[in-house]
């Protein structure tokens, strides 16, 4: 009788396609650094001639740019530490030891990993890229034969799901009504109801659709057993918590270190402001308070200052990254958003070749490309939403498109292109301890299905 293994089976098309695009992005990608660095030099020189300014001029809004994602930066390294700290202790381990252990097989544990990411994302963007990766790699300690690379590269296409979900920053301006007829050039002049963009029957198709999908087309790219990455469940093992001196002869500071009660009642603290704000705001999760609750469950969860402290320094080696690369792309969003003596900007210049091309029905389809393009250089959903709403949204009022569908492509081509943009998977790169030329090339596959999925998603309904 004969027996089925994966490890004899003909490469299907998706896994040599994914093999091509691996091998292709290992030999080409740059380093991330060095990734922003080429994009910092591309925008300088094709702004000049688009918006016509001097060489001087881009310097300036270069520099004029470059400090302005610092609160941001330190909230994502934050993300990255607090997450970690979170993760370390030893309850939290064994919580998602336990559920890790649902998966039996490679392909299951591909699986569970993408959908489970794409929900933590579609509630929070910050929390489900730390709950997909901290869960990626604990997938990788339980399940043998599971490659790594992809684990990771699942976990990172739960973010396709952000900008459609609670925390997506276009509909959520929308709603909120703040300052709209402005940033919107006067297009939209009352606020937006979620009901009609994250909750309307286009989203909600397009929501599903992606989530039978993607974590399907992550399973299929599972390679073959000679050619899986593993990494040794040894390394991705946390270190324990440092033994409690028992000496009877500590100092009074060594017996506040080691001493549960000064975590317990700064946790009472922190969880009753955790209980207030969600009271008075329902759920609504925004960075500072994913970051707040990731915090104070470490607290709680470490017992003990030293404990606490050792995991947050271990958390904060994996923020290189980030804090070099940020303020390089607030550069790159300054040059970008720069305007000429015309009024003029390379973004604005890129959405408006857009318009010109567009009709009522494929405006929508547009706008969502442009948005995937602009989003190369401005990676922040609020500054994407600053930079094309101007153009985008009396555009598709002047077309007779609803302002939601016009808001909701924006959204999703924000989304969309972040599969092969290293800047959001710094953070779940920085977990993993992976580069991003190692699942770059899974990322590719998952870019072009979910295009085909949104883009015939805002052409058909």
């Amino acid at each position: 009788m004969a027996t089925e293994t994966l490890s004899y089976q003909k490469p299907t098309l998706i896994q040599r396609l994914s093999t091509i695009c691996t091998a292709l992005v290992q030999r080409y990608l740059p380093d991330p650094f060095l990734f922003a660095a080429l994009l910092t030099f591309a925008v300088f020189l094709i702004a000049m001639p688009v918006t016509q300014q001097s060489p001087i001029q881009m310097v300036n809004a270069f520099s004029g740019g470059f400090w302005s994602l610092l609160t941001f930066a330190m909230q994502m390294a934050l993300v990255v530490v607090t997450g970690h700290a979170m993760a370390s202790a030893p309850v939290f381990r064994r919580a998602l030891s336990f559920l890790a252990m649902t998966a039996k097989t490679p392909g299951h544990a591909i699986l569970i990993v993408t959908v489970v990411s794409a929900i933590a994302c579609w509630i929070n963007w910050g929390f489900g890229l730390v709950v997909g990766a901290i869960f990626a790699r604990e997938l990788a300690a339980k399940v043998k034969g599971v490659d790594y690379r992809l684990l990771i590269a699942s976990a990172y296409t739960g973010f396709l799901f952000w900008h459609a979900g609670l925390s997506g920053s276009v509909p959520l301006a929308l709603a909120s009504g703040s300052n709209l007829e402005a940033v919107t050039a006067g297009a939209v002049l009352s606020p937006v109801s979620t009901a009609e963009t994250l909750f309307s029957s286009m989203n909600i198709v397009i929501l599903l659709a992606m989530l039978i999908t993607i974590p399907l087309l992550n399973r299929s790219m599972h390679p073959s057993a000679d050619q899986v990455v593993t990494i040794s469940p040894a390394l991705l093992s946390l270190d324990e918590s440092p033994e409690e001196e028992k000496s009877t002869d500590l100092t009074p500071a060594e017996k506040l270190e080691q001493s549960p009660w000064v975590n317990r009642l700064l946790a009472l603290l922190g969880f009753s402001y955790i209980v207030m704000y969600f009271s008075e705001n329902g759920f609504a999760l925004n960075l500072n308070i994913v970051n707040f609750i990731f915090l104070f469950t470490a607290i709680l969860l470490h017992g003990t200052p030293k404990r606490l402290l050792k995991a947050v320094a271990e958390g904060t080696k994996n923020t290189a990254g980030i804090l070099l690369q940020f303020p390089f792309y607030a550069g790159i969003m300054g040059m970008m958003v720069a305007k000429g003596p015309e009024g003029i900007s390379l973004a604005g210049a890129m959405s408006d070749m857009f318009v010109s091309i567009s009709n009522e029905h494929t405006f929508p389809l547009f706008t969502f490309i442009s948005a995937g393009i602009v989003n190369f250089f401005v990676p922040s959903g609020g500054g994407q939403w600053a930079v094309q709403a101007p153009i985008m949204m009396p555009a598709g009022a002047e077309l007779g498109v609803p302002a939601a569908k016009t808001a909701m492509a924006i959204a999703w081509g924000d989304a969309w292109t972040n599969m092969i943009q290293p800047f959001w998977a710094l953070p779940a790169l920085s977990i993993a301890g992976l580069n991003a030329k190692d699942i770059m090339g899974f990322c590719i596959i998952s870019l072009f299905a979910s295009g085909a999925i949104i883009g015939c998603g805002l052409l058909l309904l």
